[in-house]
């Protein structure tokens, strides 16, 4: 089971933090707007192998998001930061929804080369032309507790703003030098697999999947075809860096 800490990071500001398994190289994963409880199953999974870090957005679950964390450039600040201050290096990102913004968005920012390795999964982030994403008019179905309460959802338009995306980042993600996994439901109606695509292929080392069956949230919908794109694509960097 992860074990929750509260990690104060900075004056005003202390990160709820889960941590799981004891070795192997870290891997710092990001949640969407379901919250921390949408991404339990990817901490199990990845821990026996990992050091497991999953912060808990500040705005989701009772947490307190200061004035002055309003934006993602901000969130992906405090978690480059969380790596500086326990002294990690060689990191597997991995980031769903908007948390794959963050996440994308904390590699774009990552001066100290501290992270090896991206994962998105039905990300947000970028604006692709031609194509939007669709909000849904209510909470995600099924979900846990009856789905997302107001606090967190009002937490995620205070990072994303009115667009929900960030026009400035798609030629950005040409400067990305490390290898990328892009995971898409097939199914998926926020996010389309196009929009994935294409956010894929604005990498330089990017690789594109279909998680058939899928959503938006494949990571509850098809556990198993997740574990095994995203275990090939960990095996893969485990062979070529030696670890």
């Amino acid at each position: 089971m992860p074990l929750g800490c509260t990690f104060p990071l900075r004056p005003g500001l202390d990160l709820e933090l889960r941590e799981a398994g004891k070795g192997g190289s870290p891997v710092l994963v990001l949640h969407g707007g379901p919250g921390p409880s949408s991404v339990a199953v990817l901490i199990d999974h990845l821990a026996p192998d990992h050091r497991v870090l999953a912060p808990t957005h500040p705005g989701w679950d009772g947490t307190v998001r200061p004035d002055d964390l309003d934006s993602v450039p901000a969130l992906a600040a405090c978690y480059l930061d969380l790596l500086g201050h326990l002294g990690l290096n060689d990191v597997t990102v991995i980031g769903t929804s908007f948390g794959g913004w963050v996440a994308t968005r904390t590699v774009l920012d990552d001066r100290e080369s501290r992270i090896s390795r991206l994962v998105l999964m039905d990300a947000i982030g970028p604006v692709i032309p031609g194509r939007q994403i669709t909000v849904p008019t209510g909470p995600p179905a099924p979900a846990p507790r009856g789905g997302p309460p107001a606090e967190p959802m009002a937490a995620m338009r205070a990072y994303a703003g009115p667009a929900m995306a960030d026009a400035g980042m798609l030629p950005r993600l040409s400067t990305v030098t490390c290898p990328v996994l892009v995971l898409w439901g097939a199914d998926d109606t926020v996010v389309t697999p196009e929009f994935g695509r294409a956010y894929a292929a604005g990498f330089p080392h990017a690789r594109f999947e279909l998680v058939p069956g899928a959503g938006h949230l494949p990571l509850r919908e098809k556990p198993e075809r997740v574990f095994a794109l995203l275990d090939s694509f960990l095996a893969h960097r485990t062979q070529s860096t030696g670890h």
